[in-house]
């Protein structure tokens, strides 16, 4: 399937994002998107939109469609024009051996990885890994990019090693952020994370700020983890400490995404993703054992389905009545105001018209690329996804631009708080 990616960068307040709703899955679209947003965001990169004024002239594959508000702001930093979408034979042919073939079959760098555990304010645990000997090696100013993997996804996935090696080569630092119970996590009190749930993000957002109070910080994000961090832009407006979002596979509007969740061959993705939910449940089950209420906990423990596990426990931790109502007041696509061949993240959730209003946001759908596939380019078949060296050259696009306008505009003795102003404006 073929995956959404968008990139934000922090805006005026104008140009603020709104809360969003929930997203839905297409398995039969036939394009992959890549999404850029100028606000922080999810498959979408949020940052300051930098003065730009020459045009695109230069020859970029015919095959991606790219639209946005922020397209003369930002493509020309993306250097789309020598890397054509040119899926790998007998692989990118077809959106379901490419997600499963990526899934099984791409590499897993081999990095060496340091965890902190964050004590939230309401007496659950995130688990943060960092690259271990980082503090050592590079400057306190060097920025920093929070890593936000898919549903059940954490820091051993493969996508997010290879995007973590990547950044880190080019001398970012990298922080994994791996959701309650996700990456082998603990969980201590009893409740998980959800597609709606943004607060964990926040104080994640806030503890990094003020671990590297010099540093720029951004963030990408896949699947659900891209439509928690477009929600996060969109709730926390020009309050929040980062710089520039990426969204990846983002499935936008989750009411269209779990209609088409359940259809055909995308059953199989959901009886997958329903063994990981139960796995990570499993785990943890005596924490939820003597909860009462509207609480299922059999349903959740033995979910076939992901709408089973969300209508027996997530739904109900967060506040719905149904799973059908969490879906529809989850979604990230709302947030976007101001790949198609994704059978995980649906081509037709994808808010186009929004994004091509907003000056902050671009958006790139490829032809194919499955979800969380992306089998292209130099490192095809088994290495980093065609997107890798994309999300880069935005993310560095708008680091060179905050350096130059924090340099000119900040004293080096300014308070912690005064440069976060200037961060967020």
């Amino acid at each position: 399937m073929a995956r959404l990616t968008s990139f934000h960068s922090a805006s005026a307040p104008s140009h603020r994002l709104k809360s969003c709703r929930t997203p839905t899955l297409l398995p039969t679209a036939p394009k992959h998107a890549l999404r850029f947003f100028v606000q922080v965001s999810t498959a979408s990169v949020s940052g300051e939109a930098m003065p730009n004024k020459r045009r695109v002239e230069k020859k970029i594959d015919p095959k991606l469609e790219i639209v946005g508000g922020g397209r003369d702001s930002f493509l020309p930093a993306l250097k789309l024009e020598g890397r054509p979408y040119n899926p790998f034979p007998l692989i990118g042919w077809n959106c379901h051996v490419e997600t499963i073939f990526a899934s099984f079959y791409r590499s897993r760098p081999d990095v060496r990885l340091k965890r902190q555990c964050l004590r939230t304010k309401d007496g659950g645990v995130v688990s943060l890994d960092w690259v271990s000997g980082d503090d050592h090696q590079l400057p306190a100013n060097s920025p920093v990019v929070i890593l936000l993997p898919g549903l059940t996804g954490g820091s051993q996935d493969a996508y997010v090693r290879h995007m973590l090696v990547r950044a880190r080569s080019e001398g970012w630092r990298v922080v994994v952020f791996n959701s309650r119970g996700c990456g082998n996590g603990p969980v201590i009190t009893p409740q998980f994370y959800s597609a709606s749930f943004v607060k964990d993000l926040r104080e994640v957002g806030a503890h990094v700020a003020n671990r590297y109070p010099e540093a720029n910080l951004y963030a990408v994000g896949w699947s659900l983890g891209g439509n928690i961090l477009v929600r996060y832009l969109g709730h926390e407006s020009h309050a929040c400490p980062l710089s520039g979002a990426v969204s990846l596979c983002n499935p936008f509007n989750l009411v269209i995404a779990d209609e088409n969740f359940r259809k055909g061959f995308n059953n199989v993705y959901d009886k997958a993703l329903a063994r990981a939910l139960r796995r990570i449940f499993k785990k943890h089950a005596p924490l939820f054992e003597d909860l009462g209420g509207e609480y299922k906990i059999d349903l959740a423990a033995n979910a076939r389905t992901v709408k089973e596990y969300d209508e027996g426990l997530t739904r109900v931790s967060f506040g719905f009545k149904s799973a059908d109502e969490y879906y529809a007041n989850s979604s990230s696509s709302d947030s976007i105001k101001f790949a198609e061949n994704d059978p995980i993240a649906p081509s037709n959730g994808i808010p186009r018209k929004d994004i091509q209003v907003n000056p902050n946001c671009l958006l790139i759908v490829t032809p194919q690329g499955g979800h969380l596939g992306w089998i292209a380019g130099t490192g095809a078949p088994l290495g980093a996804p065609w997107t890798d060296p994309i999300v880069m050259d935005f993310l560095d696009h708008l680091e060179r631009g905050r350096s130059k306008f924090l340099g000119s505009r900040i004293d080096q003795s300014d308070s912690l708080q005064q440069n976060l102003q200037h961060a967020q404006v």
